[in-house]
């Protein structure tokens, strides 16, 4: 034999090293894929590394009207108005329900806790609406027969003193605060005045009959109008104050009431009082709209706290039905005991109770929005009708009883 003994050495050595590395490494390969994290005894064990969530992404801003707040949400308009989040200008303000009453040119004021009217406040001629200001600091009842608007303090539940507007059925305000907007439903006007003064910025005539209701686009600029008497709706642009747009309701004898703008801002829902149910409306294409039945005299429209849900009055039945926006149907129907006609009101702060008042029944209603239940009847004046709960949540108001952003 001719093989050096240590060279033999050396060989078995490096077949040994040889053998352990290919071990090793198959060891680890056969780890791979494995449902088992590796061990290492110096380090503990590995944890497996999760695959990467898909990131949802972020909705685009939204180029919204100059000057006007930026839209907090652009899925969810009503994102400022969950429960109890106060302005620091109302965080103050008592707790109250205001009620016109139509017939009896007074005023109603409720303390929400006990259910009791506390103060009966004289205003104008044929109150329709108590309207809450941009800036939320006044409140303004419209005095329609009176012509003229009655300021009151929400802080102090104080009338001041009423300031000439004709023709003053309801009240809007344009969402960056530069106008108020009188319907003008019987001189057949848009009227653009100032928010504080109340002068005339701008007169716009329609051809329409009876302008009365109406609600802001998620950009503000443009803005749709119902018009009770001729069945049909509006598009404003809010900026140029110039009706843009006007189409007759598919429905013989139509009566449109209020308006109001879906959580994501791509439909307007329109009450028809005798089409006895909610148009529904691309605000944008502005096409014709088709017709959701909800019950007889459907009048008013007011979004839950957590933009799930509206309720809708039927002022002809004694009924409230509530949308849901995320199934996009009627879900419940409550029924107030030994009926009733509910038609104007807004949700209290918590969102828990919805006030209507009972139009021709002389009376205001209490209900629980979790159950349906009436919470309480209470006697009012002569022809109650845009009632006002306030303070609400929200950043500014849009006008008529209540509408915030």
């Amino acid at each position: 034999m001719n093989t050096h003994p240590a060279r033999r050495t050396t060989t078995r050595r490096t077949g040994v090293l040889l053998a352990a590395a290919v071990t090793a490494a198959l060891t680890a390969l056969s780890g791979c894929g494995s449902e088992k994290p590796a061990h290492d005894a110096t380090q503990g064990a590995i944890k497996p590394v999760k695959p990467a969530q898909p990131v949802k992404p972020a909705a685009p801003k939204v180029d919204g009207l100059p000057g006007m707040p930026p839209v907090l949400d652009p899925e969810d308009v009503y994102a400022a108005d969950r429960p109890n989040k106060l302005s620091p200008v109302v965080k103050d303000f008592p707790s109250r329900v205001y009620v016109p009453n139509t017939e009896s040119d007074t005023v109603s004021v409720i303390d929400p806790q006990t259910y009791k009217i506390i103060e009966t406040i004289k205003v104008g001629r044929q109150p329709q609406h108590v309207v809450p200001s941009w800036d939320l600091k006044t409140l303004w009842v419209n005095n329609d027969k009176g012509n003229t608007l009655t300021p009151i303090d929400p802080k102090t539940g104080k009338a001041g003193e009423t300031v000439d507007v004709h023709d003053p059925y309801n009240l809007y305000f344009t969402p960056d605060g530069k106008h108020a907007v009188v319907m003008a439903s019987l001189d057949r006007q848009l009227v653009f005045r100032d928010p504080h003064t109340m002068k005339i910025q701008h007169s716009e005539p329609v051809s329409c009959y009876g302008v009365n209701h109406a609600d802001f686009s998620l950009d503000g600029r443009y803005f749709i109008v119902s018009c009770e008497f001729s069945g049909e709706l509006l598009k404003v642009d809010t900026a140029k104050m110039k009706v843009v747009q006007q189409q007759k309701l598919p429905y013989d004898g139509a009566m449109p009431q209020d308006v109001k703008m879906s959580p994501d801002g791509k439909k307007f829902y329109i009450a028809d009082m005798e089409a006895d149910g909610m148009w529904v409306l691309d605000g944008d294409k502005f096409t014709k709209p088709t017709l959701l039945p909800t019950g007889k005299g459907t009048h008013g429209l007011y979004v839950s706290r957590d933009s799930k849900e509206m309720y809708v009055s039927n002022r002809g039945e004694g009924t409230i039905s509530v949308f849901d926006f995320t199934k996009n149907k009627l879900t419940k129907k409550w029924h107030l005991p030994q009926g009733g006609s509910p038609d104007m009101g807004g949700v209290s702060a918590d969102g828990k109770v919805l006030w209507l008042s009972g139009r021709y029944d002389a009376e205001v209603y209490a209900i629980d929005t979790r159950t349906g239940k009436q919470l309480a009847r209470i006697p009012v004046g002569s022809g109650p009708h845009g009632l006002a709960v306030y303070p609400q949540p929200g950043r500014y108001s849009l006008g008529h009883t209540g509408v915030f952003r």
